[in-house]
């Protein structure tokens, strides 16, 4: 029989990603080894991303010399000066240290907060959020460690820290960038205690900050410079760069691509310009 002429759902998908098969359990279900983004939070990036130090320097000093130059004119002035400003000779060195560092320090968090009083390992609990799974096949999602609500693995109350997310955990002690993306966000109540743990860690220069100063390149800034760099034409690099647009959770105002260095980095707040029609409707966000 066909098909209703009027049928014309177009679901959304992302390209596929290669899996490990764990096992299968009947005809419709099985397990595969999952990658999980952990959302709202941004670490620093290895030496994986843009090499090491002495090849992702060169980058960097390209990124700074066309800021400086022309060839990225179109961008404001006042954006171009705070990123020539995190653009340091020791750039690139800085940041993967940072990154090294706080993928040291999540490992201990897991270690910690996934051990029993017994020495068990605990499981996970993940929440997956907002887009499901991004472009990379990765799953977004909100991680925290799983209780058995037993008596000899009771259920911490809700204010409790054992509660708390890994994602939070890291913005907490300052080893990650507070980056909200809509529509991957957390619901208002947990918003607000994610935005406090991280002015608290901006504020008092906690974690990367404490240990590599305040011009580091966050992540997400730091992935913003190499793309200006590969680019061959300042529109394709300005595109490639700029993909997000920024708003402050102060007021809930748009600042735009190019404007978030007005914002303190615990309060940007991130949508991708595909997408900022659907999130002014849902967010009432502001012109």
């Amino acid at each position: 029989m066909p098909l209703a002429s009027d049928y014309t759902f177009n679901p959304t998908t992302r390209r596929s990603a290669g899996h490990r098969l764990i096992k299968s359990s009947d005809g419709d279900t099985l397990v595969v080894e999952q990658p999980i983004r952990l959302v709202s939070c941004d670490t620093p990036e290895k030496a994986q991303y843009a090499g090491r130090p002495e090849t992702a320097q060169p980058k960097l000093d390209l990124c700074r010399q066309r800021l400086e130059g022309d060839f990225y004119d179109e961008l404001p002035a006042e954006l171009r000066t705070y990123l020539i400003g995190k653009l340091t000779g020791d750039a690139a060195e800085r940041h993967i240290l940072a990154a090294v560092d706080a993928s040291a320090h999540f490992d201990a968090i897991l270690d910690r907060r996934l051990t029993r009083p017994d020495g068990r390992q605990r499981r996970t609990a993940v929440l997956p959020t907002g887009e499901i799974i991004d472009t990379y096949g990765r799953m977004l999602a909100y991680v925290a460690p799983w209780f058995d609500n037993t008596d000899a693995d009771p259920l911490p109350l809700p204010t409790s820290p054992e509660r708390r997310t890994f994602n939070l955990d890291m913005i907490a002690d300052g080893w990650a960038a507070f980056f909200p993306i809509y529509p991957s966000l957390p619901r208002l109540s947990d918003m607000r205690i994610a935005v406090a743990a991280a002015e608290e860690a901006w504020d008092d220069r906690k974690g990367m900050w404490a240990a590599y100063g305040d011009s580091l390149l966050l992540g997400y800034e730091y992935r913003m410079c190499i793309k200006l760099a590969a680019a061959s034409a300042g529109d394709e690099g300005v595109a490639e760069a700029f993909q997000r647009t920024c708003i402050d959770l102060r007021t809930l105002k748009i600042v735009g691509a190019f404007g978030f260095p007005a914002v303190p980095p615990s309060l940007r707040l991130w949508v991708w310009n595909d997408e900022l029609e659907d999130a002014q409707a849902a967010l009432g966000l502001l012109d």
